[in-house]
């Protein structure tokens, strides 16, 4: 039995990603910042999937608790086979001279610091084996620049560029490197952009079908499926309504 492990898995992606996961029988490691939904989740994964799940919760910006809990792991669920950076958000939509930096720090320190804590505390093992699939969750925001985006596409841009630079470094060890950058989905991610405002999240998704965190957790789990010698090194996702980040047929 393989082990996942799986950043950001109270909500979204990182929700559906511990379903899709453990339905195929994986050991499920799930983080997350909220106890209560992280121990909602471990009893709902472990009576329906019949799966081992543990917990760890801990904000991936907090370096020393996420090498931590990683290091005190217990024995069956030390081996991890795949990690799935997936924690990740973006707040406010403002124009540049409008944004709040405090807004702009967390969104580096997670989108980017947090990968960067969690993968070097999980790569180890994976270096002790020769083998491991390490999988980054960006956005269509990491490839092309929008406006009112410069916080969060900054993120997610440097967060591709972190993928890329993780792929050739890790070569040599063998381990699989994947970037994913979905598009629009109807997630929680709307409602956090906009700080709780259900109507400017809601206006996000009207006129079309927008992609679900059940389609973009298939889509990561396929990565895992290929033979040892073959990697999806980056990919983008979108509903067939969206051609990227400018072209949208609502």
């Amino acid at each position: 039995m393989k082990t996942v492990l799986i950043t950001g898995a109270t909500s979204g992606f990182g929700k559906a990603m511990a379903e899709k996961f453990a339905a195929n029988q994986y050991r499920i490691i799930i983080t997350g910042r909220r106890a209560d939904r992280l121990n909602e989740l471990e009893k709902q994964l472990a009576a329906t999937y019949k799966v081992p799940v543990h917990s760890l919760e801990f904000d991936v910006r907090d370096r020393e608790a996420v090498f931590t809990a990683i290091k005190q792991l217990p024995q069956e669920f030390v081996t991890i086979d795949v990690l799935v950076n997936n924690a990740g958000l973006a707040l406010g939509r403002d124009y540049f001279e409008d944004a709040d930096t405090e807004d702009w720090e967390i969104m580096l320190d997670t989108n980017v610091k947090g990968v960067m804590y969690v993968t070097k505390a999980v790569l180890p093992g994976m270096i002790a084996r020769k083998q491991g699939h390490i999988i980054n969750m960006g956005s269509i925001a990491g490839k092309e620049v929008y406006e009112r985006g410069n916080g969060y596409c900054a993120s997610k841009y440097a967060l591709d560029a972190l993928s890329q630079s993780m792929r050739i470094d890790l070569l040599r060890h063998k381990i699989k490197v994947t970037g994913i950058h979905p598009g629009a989905a109807e997630t929680e991610f709307s409602m956090v952009r906009f700080k709780g405002n259900a109507e400017a999240a809601d206006k996000m998704y009207e006129g079309y079908q927008p992609l679900t965190a059940a389609d973009v957790a298939d889509v990561v789990y396929y990565t895992t499926t290929l033979p040892l010698h073959v990697c999806i090194n980056d990919l983008v996702l979108t509903c067939t309504a969206q051609a990227n980040s400018f072209y949208l047929q609502r």
